[in-house]
């Protein structure tokens, strides 16, 4: 960061504290979602001039669940280079210290906040998906909608009886938090929520015997959920569709 002409933060105020940790300054501009649109002719053309840009959100991973996914496929698209910088990611600092082992998971991102029936209804086939995959499913929530959503899975934990939930927040800051259990103990033990979750949801029972995996509803799902025509391609993939059939259906062919 301290060889970049411009940090482009999610907040500036935030950056500023972490410029001033790190002993040094630099200009900054805010990108979010509301000002996308309005910073990326400006942003495309400082990087054509030659110059360089650093991302930085307040917390988690630029562009998971982040500003900049925006700003990365147009810098991308114009033929300049992207650098990643492995830092902390809420979904993977929460996996490993929910203790859950496998060989991937699931994201499903945030749920959509209503109505009740289209988020109930998301929250099941994310459910299916990830059981028929053997799986964890890592969800983010808002602090207001936690409860809801662990009074959700209760009601769904008759059909997937070894249910378990790492609630995490505030992960690597000062109130840290990190909650294990079944559905109605983590909502018991839950301190007053503040800041985002991020739930990390395992011993999901796979589907019925003899239910067929239902593509375009996963594909919906992982659609809402923001992931790419690659890594839908590559969920089908591990679900046991055909290399040809996983393709046409994440990027819509007929």
């Amino acid at each position: 960061m301290m060889g970049r002409d411009l940090v482009v933060a999610e907040d500036t105020r935030v950056a500023a504290r972490l410029l001033r940790h790190l002993g040094t300054r630099r200009p900054t501009i805010s990108f979010t979602e509301h000002n996308a649109a309005e910073r990326l002719p400006g942003l495309l053309a400082r990087l054509a001039a030659g110059e360089t840009l650093a991302l930085t959100t307040d917390a988690g991973m630029p562009a998971i669940s982040d500003p900049g996914s925006e700003l990365v496929a147009a810098a991308r698209g114009a033929g300049h280079a992207v650098e990643v910088v492995p830092g902390p990611s809420a979904v993977t600092a929460a996996l490993a210290v929910a203790g859950v082992s496998g060989g991937g998971f699931v994201f499903g991102g945030f749920l959509p906040a209503r109505p009740a029936s289209v988020r109930g209804a998301s929250l099941e086939r994310l459910l299916a998906a990830a059981g028929s995959l053997g799986l964890p499913l890592v969800l983010y929530e808002a602090p207001h909608r936690v409860q809801a959503l662990l009074g959700e899975l209760e009601r769904l934990s008759g059909a997937h009886p070894d249910l378990r939930i790492a609630a995490t927040r505030e992960l690597t800051k000062m109130h840290e938090e990190v909650v294990v259990g079944s559905p109605l103990d983590v909502a018991t033990r839950l301190s007053q929520p503040r800041g985002e979750f991020t739930v990390v949801i395992s011993g999901i029972s796979p589907p019925p015997d003899g239910q067929p995996l239902d593509v375009s509803a996963l594909v919906a799902v992982a659609r809402e959920a923001g992931m790419s025509t690659r890594s839908i391609t590559n969920l089908l993939r591990a679900a046991g569709v055909s290399r040809r059939d996983a393709y046409r259906s994440a990027s819509g062919d007929s």
